[in-house]
């Protein structure tokens, strides 16, 4: 196989905020500008590794990693896990990786992660997929809930114990899965902060204010969201995926990459000539 076209599984030592971390990465080098791709709060960065399957994206650049608290990463203090950490430690990553510019294909919580990277610098964000991200209020309903309660962590475990035997597509594969993805010191202080954007932080305003092509995937049990109509109306392309909830990459990841890779096409050959 080229080297161009290995993938590497990495360990990147970094220091974030006064933290030290070891990232768990992987990456493939290719051709043209990279896709970043960030994975939400409970899952990991092998959410995205049926990239390297897809014919589409031969050849092409990409990077993921498990966030602080999350999947292999290792992290010092469990309860410096803010936004605004993850933030900073997406952008000491990318600095390590010599990525300037770059696709983002971002799920759930990362795409809170991205969205505010992109915001901050959206020259630097080329476009934007957004897998079900959190945009508004309605999106915390549950971690608003879990910080009610004496241990936000316990509670979220035994949430996921009960969303194994319930209607939601992918919820027993995310329930299996959880206690070995998340660190429960991460869960309280990351609830938190993810609150605080929710309610005060402008989310729809910044995502639409975005200059990049974006898109808004979100499974068939999501089409309800109250925010839907306003993205369509302000040029956000809608994909819904059938057969899918929360978790279209576990329930449905044909139709989802399909739609990502359709996407991208109408991006990545343009900037591919430029």
């Amino acid at each position: 196989m080229p080297s161009a076209a290995r993938v590497m599984h990495e360990q990147l030592p970094l220091r974030v905020h006064g933290v030290n971390l070891r990232i768990a990465s992987v990456r493939r080098e290719g051709s043209g500008d990279p896709v970043v791709l960030l994975h939400g709060f409970g899952t990991s960065k092998e959410d995205y590794l049926d990239i390297t399957h897809r014919h589409e994206f031969a050849g092409r650049r990409f990077l993921a990693y498990d966030a602080p608290g999350c999947g292999a990463t290792e992290c010092a203090d469990l309860g410096a896990i803010d936004l605004p950490f993850l933030v900073d430690t997406a952008r000491a990553v990318l600095e390590r990786a010599g990525i300037g510019r770059f696709h983002v294909v971002a799920h759930s919580t990362g795409a809170l992660t991205a969205l505010l990277l992109a915001h901050s610098e959206p020259g630097r964000v080329l476009s934007f997929v957004n897998i079900k991200g959190v945009l508004a209020p309605e999106d915390c309903v549950l971690s608003r809930e879990a910080l009610n309660h004496r241990d936000p962590g316990e509670f979220l475990f035994g949430l996921a114990e009960r969303t194994r035997e319930s209607s939601c597509y992918g919820g027993g594969l995310y329930a299996a899965n959880l206690p070995s993805k998340v660190r429960r010191g991460a869960v309280s202080p990351f609830f938190r902060s993810m609150v605080e954007q929710a309610d005060h932080g402008s989310l729809l305003r910044k995502f639409l204010s975005l200059p990049c092509p974006r898109m808004y995937l979100y499974g068939e049990q999501c089409a309800g969201l109250s925010y839907l109509p306003l993205l369509d109306a302000n040029g956000v392309e809608l994909a819904e995926i059938p057969h899918s909830g929360q978790l279209p990459m576990y329930s449905n990841p044909v139709a989802m990459w399909r739609q990502i890779a359709e996407f991208h096409a109408r991006q990545l050959i343009p900037s591919a000539r430029r």
